[in-house]
């Protein structure tokens, strides 16, 4: 599928690449991280960048592609993702997604970003779409309220 910022075909994007730019880019030894939120203590990027769990997501794989991967990127990394700030490392991994590149998961479940929000933003806790609910994950890797 093709897409630019004008709406137009400009250039191809994989669902591992996203409009955002580098933003959402995979980090090497992605960092996740714990902060505060209105609905509690929950997982971030070590940039306060929201992180999300998709309840469509089975087995530890993505179910996320294509439109749904555009509006919620999914966190990627170069080499092994890394707990700090309260996250836990035991409960951090990753899955292959479809083309090759490493998400991260927590608890098993493959994260997400929202291509709306910037740092310190959680807008779609508890939110239907895409075809689900998207929640956000708390230090011990069960689900906000």
């Amino acid at each position: 599928m093709a897409f630019s910022a004008s709406g137009g075909a400009q250039a191809t994007i994989s669902d591992a690449e996203t409009s955002a730019g580098n933003r959402f880019a995979a980090g090497k030894n992605q960092k996740i991280a714990v902060f505060g939120s209105p609905f509690g203590k929950m997982i971030y990027n070590s940039s306060r960048q929201a992180i999300y769990q998709f309840d469509r997501d089975a087995g530890g794989k993505s179910r996320c592609y294509g439109a749904c991967a555009r509006a919620w990127p999914p966190v990627l990394t170069r080499g092994k993702p890394r707990a700090v700030r309260g996250a836990k490392q035991n409960l951090l991994g990753t899955t292959k997604r479809r083309g090759g590149a490493t998400q991260v998961t927590y608890r098993g479940w493959p994260l997400y970003y929202y291509l709306h929000e910037q740092p310190g933003q959680v807008f779609c806790h508890n939110v239907f779409l895409n075809g689900g609910l998207w929640k956000v994950l708390r230090p011990n890797g069960t689900l906000a309220d």
